[in-house]
């Protein structure tokens, strides 16, 4: 089964042990949110499952396959949308999605067609020509999510993709990852939003890199 599986995944800065042996499954079309204060692991969490940090112990694995780097995970369709969003402030709101399809092999026709569809589901389709630095930070936040979904990941892996956003397009925003759990993704969201998390299928709470479930996948 294509599952994201962590098992006992322990993540350490130095002395400092962000997430404290954590278990996880999450299965296609599911929609997980991982809750918790600042500093209590999310981040650290989200990025051992995209493979772009490895744990100091444990194991993240996508369809019984250990997932390797951040490189060799996107090879296998992990897309992370990490704080900060990570945008080329060169380039305009569309050429941020597009570029990534162009260089991952999409043929062009479908890439500019994917592009325009992404946009439009997250409200920007009118600030597609804007330059990156042109736009608020929760219009970034926006674009950051449209790359993704234009990405048609297997795993998606949002780390707090409501924070800047307001009411009506934190909505939009949770109905995207929703789409996208519906299309057959696993959907991972970091947030400390609780009205985002209500949202989801489950609800995973750290504390300290602790892990318990406050609600449990059905």
């Amino acid at each position: 089964m294509d599952e994201l599986r962590a098992e006992a995944v322990r993540v350490e800065y130095a002395d400092l042990v962000a997430v404290r042996d954590v278990d996880l499954v999450v299965h296609p079309g599911q929609l997980i949110s991982v809750t918790g204060p600042s500093g209590a692991g999310k981040s650290s969490l989200l990025w051992a499952l995209a493979g772009a940090l490895r744990p100091a112990a444990g194991r993240v694995l996508l369809a019984d396959e250990p997932l390797g780097n951040r490189e060799q995970a996107a090879a296998r369709g992990v897309a992370l949308v990490p704080q900060g969003n990570g945008l080329a402030s060169s380039l305009t709101a569309a050429e941020n999605v597009l570029v990534p399809l162009l260089s991952g092999g999409v043929a062009a026709d479908e890439a500019y067609r994917r592009t325009g569809e992404a946009l439009t589901l997250v409200g920007l389709e009118e600030s597609g020509n804007h330059l990156i630095e042109e736009l608020s930070g929760g219009q970034q936040q926006r674009v950051a999510l449209a790359r993704a979904f234009a990405a048609q990941a297997t795993v998606l892996l949002a780390d707090e993709p409501t924070s800047d956003l307001d009411a009506a397009n934190r909505e939009r925003a949770v109905a995207a990852l929703r789409a996208e759990a519906d299309r057959g993704a696993i959907v991972v969201m970091a947030t400390h939003d609780p009205e985002a998390a209500e949202q989801t299928d489950a609800e995973l709470h750290l504390d300290e890199g602790v892990a318990t479930w406050v609600r449990t996948p059905v």
